[in-house]
């Protein structure tokens, strides 16, 4: 158990060191939060404490910086967008165009110099004349009705 002791100074830095090479790969923010609790635990080691205090304090500080984590504004990512209705995938999210005439919620409009399919989301009027693209399913635009064109 002494050579366990002896060897835990090393262990709390390489520990730290391996933790925050993981980070760079990972790209959380949480293994550096666990790596805050090793350099707590070599702090207490430094201080004197008893391997199993160390062991505490690390996955006390852990713990909290984690919770810490969690709750704030870096840990809490927004809900991710399927690919049909990420504006990061595709460009055409959020673009208007002009429908002249609807058919069952369904419609063939001119839109980036090509004609397209075009189909109302759920809840959409069809007397609009201009709409917005809210998504993209194979082809076929998904669109919801807008006020009045950007570029107007």
């Amino acid at each position: 158990m002494e050579r366990i002791v002896s060897a835990a100074g090393w262990f709390w830095w390489v520990g730290a060191g391996a933790l925050v090479v993981l980070e760079l790969l990972v790209g959380t923010f949480y293994m550096l939060m666990v790596a805050l609790g090793c350099i707590a635990g070599a702090i207490a080691r430094l201080a004197g404490a008893p391997f199993g205090v160390q062991l505490l304090v690390a996955a006390v500080v852990a713990v909290a910086a984690v919770l810490v984590l969690r709750r704030s504004r870096i840990g809490r990512r927004p809900p991710r967008l399927e690919a049909q209705q990420n504006p990061d995938v595709n460009l055409d999210i959020g673009a208007e165009l002009a429908v002249e005439s609807w058919h069952d919620r369904r419609a063939r409009a001119s839109y980036r110099g090509a004609q397209w399919d075009v189909e109302l989301a759920p809840g959409e009027p069809e007397d609009a004349r201009w709409y917005k693209v809210t998504a993209l399913r194979g082809s076929c635009l998904i669109v919801s009705a807008s006020r009045q064109p950007a570029h107007a």
